[in-house]
């Protein structure tokens, strides 16, 4: 199976030179993902909702690979503040109950651009039929 390229058109990925998945063999690779909504390149405020806006381009992204969240078995969620990981992982919970893949919570001194207060990146394995 050949390398693949998986983008959401964020404009940031070609200006900084990544990818939003790579899908190699039965991985998909899904980079750090923030809070913004890409059609409107807004970001919300709130940590939870930048949480949920997260997991929407992560899904979409999957689902443009070839997968689902179902398929996701490692996830780090970067957050900019002690405060923010309760949550966050609430959201992380919602989207992720039965899934329950490895997970990692880190808190971090700040993210690329101040009004981002969460990160969330996550490695999916497609399930053999």
């Amino acid at each position: 199976m050949t390398r693949r390229l998986i983008s959401t058109g964020s404009p940031f990925e070609r200006a900084y030179g990544y990818s939003r998945a790579v899908v190699d063999g039965p991985f998909a690779f899904v980079a750090g993902t923030t809070g913004y909504d890409y059609a409107t390149m807004t970001m919300p405020e709130d940590a939870a909702a930048q949480a949920r806006n997260c997991w929407a381009t992560i899904a979409r992204t999957l689902e443009e690979a070839g997968f689902s969240l179902a398929d996701v078995v490692r996830a780090t969620y970067y957050v900019t503040d002690a405060a923010h990981a309760e949550p966050v992982l609430t959201v992380c919970g919602e989207m992720l109950a039965e899934v329950r893949p490895a997970a990692t919570i880190i808190v971090v001194a700040g993210l690329l651009k101040p009004e981002m207060k969460v990160e969330i990146e996550v490695t999916a394995l497609r399930r053999q039929a």
